[in-house]
Formats: structure tokens, sequence, C-alpha cells
């Protein structure tokens, strides 16, 4: 399985919430709600969860290859960091939805 494209919606505010993604894979299958979150030792990226308990969540889709994880993992803050460079340089950047 190949990731074919991220699509990254970074955030306005100051919060530890920095960007919500799209990844596409393989040209036929999206996740959305993958999230960039500022932690305590750096970004990180979080796949999509929901709460199974108070203040306990369980990932919705989430990858079982450790290999892969970090692959998708350097793919997003790649292209998270070149969202943040375009509009440090004034650049618009893309905040819409993807819809295929």
């Amino acid at each position: 399985m190949e990731i074919t494209k991220v699509e990254i919606r970074p955030m306005r505010n100051e919060g530890n919430l920095k960007a919500f993604c799209s990844v596409i894979f393989d040209d036929v299958f999206i996740v959305h709600s993958v999230k960039v979150i500022q932690g305590k030792e750096g970004l990180f990226v979080a796949m999509p969860s929901r709460e199974v308990g108070k203040g306990e969540f369980r990932d919705i889709a989430h990858p079982i290859d450790n290999d892969f994880r970090l692959k998708l993992e350097k793919m997003v803050l790649e292209r998270y960091h070149e969202e943040v460079k375009k509009s440090e340089e004034g650049e618009e950047i893309l905040t819409e939805d993807i819809t295929l």
C-alpha cells in the first residue's frame, strides 16, 4: 500500500493541535481526521480516534506495521512543515476539506 497524497489543513490558533490531515492511499482510499499535535517532546501524528470512555480514546484506523507507521508519520510531518513554510512566506495554504 502506497501513500499517494497527504493534504494538510493547518490550524490558525496557538493550541497543541497544529493541523488536520487527510491521507490518500493507492489513489483509492482516504483517511480523514489525522492530526498533527504538539507534544511535550515535539510534533507527532495522531490517527483518527473516538472516545470510548471518560478520557479514553481508541484509534478508528491505524497502521499495524511499525515501518509503515514511521513512513506515514514522516510523510505527514514533511507535508506539515512544507505548509508552515508556505504560510510563513505569505503563500495561501489549503484549508478546504478533500472530497473525491
